[in-house]
């Protein structure tokens, strides 16, 4: 009886010792899998704000296109920094001297182009548009290339085109970035910042 006893004694406390381990065990896998999901989470956030300010940057890009068509006088302005907010000249390498046409600088937010999306407004683009710049990043000189019966699309004559006979085409460079913030509180050193450029020709 005495043998008996002890040995129950024995296999009741290994079992409350199994049980507590696998308390531990599973307490410990429960937080690795809520650490886990919150990391997802995290990514999954900042993923989707970077996708939002890549949108907010490509409508920079569409809504320049659409200005430079409705303009007649492309002058050379002067450094646009002076009026940039967020998309700073030092975002495109390319440039080390750079003058923005007509010294002209847009900046708004997505809820401005589309009404009734009060979330847009949680989101913004800026851009300045330059001519191309050379090898050394000088954006003064224009570059112009013949085209002949060509056919593409050029922004001056619609999505596409079709001429004959010869003439010039001046290249322009559009540089437009997207923030996940609005126009007025966006800052570059703190908030999430998407760049683009696009090159574009004018036929002249």
């Amino acid at each position: 009886m005495s043998l008996n006893y002890k040995k129950r004694k024995n296999e009741r406390g290994f079992a409350i010792a199994l049980a507590l381990l696998m308390l531990v065990a599973m307490s410990l896998m429960g937080a690795t899998l809520m650490v886990i999901a919150a990391g997802d989470h995290k990514r999954n956030g900042n993923l989707n704000v970077k996708q939002q300010t890549f949108y907010a940057a490509e409508t920079g890009i569409t809504e320049a296109k659409k200005w430079l068509s409705n303009q007649t006088n492309l002058s050379i302005g002067s450094d646009p920094n002076n009026q940039l907010s967020f998309c700073k000249t030092a975002f495109f390498p390319e440039l080390s001297n750079p003058k923005a046409v007509k010294d002209y600088v847009e900046k708004k937010d997505l809820s401005e182009l589309i009404a009734g999306e009060n979330k847009l407004s949680d989101y913004s683009y800026e851009y300045f548009i330059t001519l191309t710049p050379d090898a050394n990043g000088n954006t003064q000189t224009p570059i112009i290339q013949t085209v002949s019966g060509a056919t593409g699309g050029d922004i001056s004559q619609g999505t596409t085109y079709k001429n004959t006979g010869t003439s010039t085409a001046t290249y322009y460079n559009i540089y437009s970035c997207g923030c996940d913030s609005n126009k007025s509180s966006c800052n570059a050193n703190s908030n999430v910042i998407t760049v683009l450029q696009s090159t574009i020709t004018l036929v002249n």
